[in-house]
């Protein structure tokens, strides 16, 4: 109870750091915020370049939409996935950046990381806002499905809330963190169906003369679960599986808890860390 009187207390100081990253994210820049449309645009031409013309990979058509757009599919899984991908990274950096000010003051350096993944929500808030506008333009009507997103883009920002607090607080002590992180990023763009339809993961593979259940595994990973979730409402314009958004509920609060427990046993010796 003590810990929620002080996030309550400290919510005008989360806003203004909220509003500082904001403010920082592209100061001095010419093209400003317009960067936050150029680069996953510039990455979604890459992609698509790549995947369908030289490796010829079919995007499904939406059912029951009908769409058919390759560059559409890979935006409606590749934009959930920068935020993912840039809220880890950022939060994970948080503390370090605001070394200064965590040894001047005491408050709940916890909202470091929240102001900071606030900041990427903002951003993802805007590219996604774009996104349903194209998606309009090509004739999908994605308005009555705006609710559903905006659900699944909050239990996406609590589940990277919770794995922020852990790697903020791990990094001040071990900063190799970020080096083993990049690593991961990179694997784990590729473990989930983001640049492909799912349906080219094997349901079964041989491996030492048994047969593994490779499909069910690879659904365990909670990135597909969320890439397929935001396609089935924009892409598909249906309803995720109830048993999905379940799913990446329970992992959003395991994570948070899990997150606040382990910040909570490194907090103490942050300031002589730093």
């Amino acid at each position: 109870m003590s810990k929620l009187q002080e996030y309550a207390q400290a919510r005008e100081l989360t806003l203004n750091l909220t509003l500082r990253e904001l403010r920082g994210k592209y100061k001095r820049s010419v093209l400003g915020w317009t960067w936050s449309l150029l680069n996953p645009l510039s990455t979604m031409v890459i992609f698509s370049v790549i995947f369908s013309v030289f490796l010829k990979v079919q995007p499904p058509t939406g059912d029951p939409s009908g769409l058919h757009s390759f560059a559409l599919f890979l935006l409606c899984g590749l934009l959930p996935w920068n935020f993912f991908a840039t809220g880890t990274t950022a939060s994970m950096g948080s503390l370090i950046a605001n070394s200064n000010l965590i040894k001047k003051v005491y408050f709940p350096r916890e909202i470091l990381v929240a102001s900071t993944i606030g900041a990427v929500l903002v951003a993802f808030c805007v590219e996604m806002s774009v996104l349903g506008v194209v998606l309009l333009f090509f004739g999908n009507m994605v308005l009555p499905w705006i609710p559903v997103v905006i659900v699944i883009m909050l239990i996406e920002a609590v589940f990277v809330g919770g794995i922020g607090l852990v790697l903020s607080v791990i990094d001040v002590y071990f900063r190799d963190t970020e080096h083993f992180v990049g690593i991961a990023m990179m694997a784990l763009f590729y473990s989930a169906p983001i640049v492909y339809p799912i349906k080219y993961v094997p349901k079964t593979a041989h491996v030492l003369g048994m047969t593994i259940p490779l499909r069910t595994i690879y659904e365990l990973n909670p990135l597909v679960t969320f890439v397929e979730s935001y396609r089935n409402a924009l892409y598909d314009l249906r309803f995720p599986p109830i048993g999905d958004l379940a799913y990446l509920v329970a992992w959003a609060v395991v994570l948070l808890a899990f997150g606040l427990w382990v910040f909570g046993k490194l907090d103490r010796r942050l300031a002589e860390e730093l």
